[in-house]
């Protein structure tokens, strides 16, 4: 169940990817002050990988009772694990972004 989940999130992120790209118009993205795209997709990734991360987590607590000795996928990193919460983080630096629980459960810029 997690895998498939994965799979199609990452399948959405390529098709809102690729559809972003095709309305920027690709170089005028590009020649417009950096690459707009590649930063979006960069992005888009990384939510789909800690996405896929907070499923394990959840599906782990459900099963254990505990965040505490989760696996995480590969690449991401499990910041703090504690009986009731957690944080993961992928990247580092002005590139990280991260998940906690509790709460929105939604992604954020920055580290943990």
């Amino acid at each position: 169940m997690v895998r498939a989940f994965g799979l199609v999130s990452v399948l959405a992120t390529l098709a809102v990817v690729g559809y972003l790209y095709t309305q920027s118009g690709g170089e005028a993205a590009q020649s417009a002050g950096g690459n707009v795209v590649q930063d979006l997709a960069t992005e888009a990734a990384a939510d789909a990988t800690l996405l896929a991360a907070r499923t394990g987590l959840e599906s782990f607590f459900a099963a254990s009772g505990t965040y505490a000795g989760a696996p995480v996928p590969a690449g991401v990193t499990l910041v703090t694990a504690t009986p009731v919460s957690y944080c993961i983080q992928i990247g580092s630096g002005a590139t990280a972004r991260h998940v906690a629980s509790p709460g929105s459960g939604v992604s954020a810029p920055g580290p943990c």
